[in-house]
């Protein structure tokens, strides 16, 4: 580039006395110190390479967002730290492309998983009409791309919420005409010989238990997904695994399932909201009871530790595999034919509103376990009462 300062001043260097050069050098310098000073203090990354694809620069961010050494990162090859851009198409650019600035995304696992953006541009020579190096500004976009994806799972819940809200209404109205209609017939049954009658009264009573049973159901679903903060109550975490087991005590049956319950005697009541932990044990079990064939065992414990109460489900099902794993809490992700996606993703919010965590190991052998872990309130308080306590006295 033959109108920068430095190749003018190169071009006169014969002329040009001694004092005058020393003083274009010391100027150089200062801009020089001025301009790295300026680049280190910058968020985004910034590498300059030479022709041949060697780092010639790079600011501090760079070597942060790579996880490099400065120094030692000076001449090594650019496609040895970002290596999946298509270098060889990059650096065969026609002239017409020389204007355009690049841009790439790339996934990074060291120092830490990040997601960066790149913006590269050619550094040309014209009159030459070669590529002298690139210019390369790394940004790490990590964090924005979260919340994208957070904004938009939260829109998607949105109007799931409102489907689920529209289904269940819909649901409900015919629910509540079969409730009145069994009613109705259930008078009319005294018309009929008592023979007769008792065995349709038997066969009308097990079908109003199953509308109260999907109401049930219904509203729980309704309760669960709609965010709402707990409405913490004391409450033994026994007695909510209990009333589960009783909403799904006749699938337990239908499956041939043998359950083991393990309820420790000693597990302290908490505060714990027992609508939105019931529909949380619910639907853990019900997964368990869908992995297993006829004859499986499914075990129930409950434990206490020093600052947590445990509930485990686990099974003897067909285990989860590790591609699913990683996606098992995505919203909307399912393996089962007639599946939402949801369950586990509502589960999860529940236990997290709670300040609790949920962990799952699963074996494809031996099957699944669903660990829940939440804190006990009261030993909770006593500990930051103790704390608050100590300063004073050290006050």
């Amino acid at each position: 580039m033959r109108n920068t300062f430095l190749n003018k001043l190169i071009d006169r260097i014969d002329r040009v006395d001694p004092q005058s050069l020393q003083s274009f050098v010391l100027k150089l310098s200062r801009e020089k110190g001025f301009l790295e000073t300026l680049f280190n203090t910058i968020q985004e990354g910034i590498i300059v390479s030479t022709a041949d694809g060697r780092i010639s620069y790079l600011n501090t961010a760079a070597a942060e967002l790579l996880g490099l050494n400065v120094e030692q990162a000076i001449g090594e090859p650019l496609f040895r730290h970002l290596r999946d851009l298509d270098w060889q198409k990059i650096w065969s650019a026609d002239k017409e492309e020389w204007s355009k600035v690049m841009t790439h995304e790339l996934e990074v696992f060291y120092p830490r998983h990040r997601l960066l953006s790149f913006y590269i541009v050619p550094l040309v020579d014209e009159e030459n009409s070669v590529v002298t190096g690139m210019a390369i500004i790394l940004r790490d976009v990590t964090e924005t791309r979260k919340q994208t994806e957070s904004a938009i799972e939260s829109e998607k819940l949105s109007a799931l919420t409102l489907l689920a809200a529209g289904v269940a209404h819909e649901i409900g109205n015919p629910l509540n005409s079969l409730n009145i209609h069994l009613q109705l017939m259930e008078r009319e049954l005294k018309n009929l010989p008592p023979e007769n009658a008792e065995r349709l009264r038997k066969d009308l009573r097990v079908a109003r238990d199953e509308i109260a049973r999907l109401d049930r159901i219904i509203n729980q679903f309704l309760r669960a997904i709609r965010p709402a903060k707990p409405d913490l109550q004391r409450a033994s975490i026994n007695d909510v695994v209990t009333e589960t087991l009783k909403l799904l005590e006749r699938e337990i049956s239908d499956r041939d399932i043998l359950l083991e319950q393990e309820l420790a005697a000693d597990v302290p009541a908490s505060l714990v909201d027992r609508a939105q932990l019931k529909q949380a044990f619910y639907n853990l079990i019900r997964n368990a009871l869908q992995a297993m064939r006829a004859g499986g065992i499914l075990r129930i414990r409950t434990e206490a530790t020093d600052s947590h109460l445990v509930v485990s489900v686990i099974d003897t099902g067909q285990g989860i595999s590790a591609e699913q794993m990683g996606r098992i809490f995505e919203p909307y992700y399912t393996t089962k034919p007639d599946g939402t996606g949801l369950g586990l993703m509502i589960v999860q919010r529940i236990v997290r509103d709670h300040g609790g965590t949920i962990d799952v190991e699963s074996d494809a052998s031996r099957g699944t376990t669903v660990r829940i872990k939440l804190p006990i309130h009261e030993r909770r308080t006593r500990l930051l009462e103790a704390a608050t306590e100590g300063e004073q006295t050290r006050d």
